[in-house]
């Protein structure tokens, strides 16, 4: 079998799922990394016969996505904000949206790292993605990260050490987290999705994403982000800063939480698809 026949199998065996055009992104992914091509040599090839051991391969990650198993736990890595990271079932592949609040972060502190002992806190650091790549491009910053979850501590710590930053990592459930350190900036991306809105998400991230890191209860949707605030108003510095991702169905109820606490100048910002998806707040 030719490359061209494969990735027209891909996306006839899998267009009831994702849809042609997702399909034939998921068997580039596929090929690009069993193949070692890239998808420009991809798009050339189409004609060149694939090896029967490749081919084994490509059909094994095929029956893999037939049954939802996202391609990034079947490649076990996921690309972030120009990094590639380490992901399992263990810890959250990392979005697009999230790479928008890490942009914010990175544009807004860039020039205001350069003072002494500036300290930044991301907390839930499933893959590591958020603290890993704020250390890569802020890198006189110190970064600490925390997880309720020694699994994901050990993804983010490989993925630390694949791309060559220091991170301060701690094992801790921030609901009743206490720490001495004051920083600057604390960031956060906690569970936030309501339990009455699992109808609205994919079976395969249902089916093989950590619940730990996704859910909460329909009648206390923002425990994390309470407990969080509570944190960060003992624990910023002057004038720090806090970064969260949102439920784009609760924007305004955050908002009103935030200025219960006390918290000021708070700018909510829409993602690329519209939706009210991260917020900045100062103490």
């Amino acid at each position: 079998m030719n490359i061209g026949a494969l990735e027209e199998q891909y996306k006839l065996e899998l267009m009831s799922l994702y849809g042609s055009g997702e399909a034939k992104w998921l068997f580039s992914l596929a090929a690009e990394r069993v193949l070692n091509l890239s998808r420009n040599k991809l798009m050339m090839m189409k004609d060149q016969e694939i090896s029967f051991i490749n081919l084994q391969k490509l059909l094994s990650i095929l029956n893999d996505l037939q049954i939802g198993k996202p391609i990034q736990h079947i490649l076990e890595e996921a690309h972030f904000y120009g990094l590639i990271f380490k992901v399992n079932e263990n810890v959250l592949i990392p979005r697009p949206e999230t790479e928008e609040l890490v942009e914010w972060i990175i544009s807004v502190c860039s020039s205001q790292t350069n003072v002494d002992d500036f300290k930044i806190l991301d907390i839930g650091t499933g893959s590591g993605c958020i603290p890993v790549t704020l250390k890569k491009y802020l890198p006189n910053a110190r970064i600490f990260t925390l997880d309720v979850s020694p699994e994901a501590i050990k993804v983010a710590k490989q993925n630390a050490l694949q791309v060559g930053v220091e991170i301060d990592f701690i094992t801790a459930n921030i609901l009743t987290f206490q720490y001495e350190e004051k920083f600057d900036v604390i960031v956060s991306n906690p569970p936030y999705i309501r339990d009455l809105e699992k109808g609205e998400m994919h079976d395969n991230v249902l089916l093989h994403e950590p619940h730990l890191a996704l859910f909460v209860r329909d009648e206390n949707p923002l425990i994390f982000y309470r407990a969080i605030a509570d944190f960060a108003k003992t624990n910023l510095k002057p004038k720090g800063q806090l970064y969260f991702e949102i439920n784009e169905y609760l924007g305004e109820e955050t908002i009103e939480m935030l200025k219960d606490k006390g918290f000021v100048n708070i700018d909510l910002r829409k993602d690329m698809q519209g939706k009210d998806r991260m917020l900045r707040a100062m103490i």
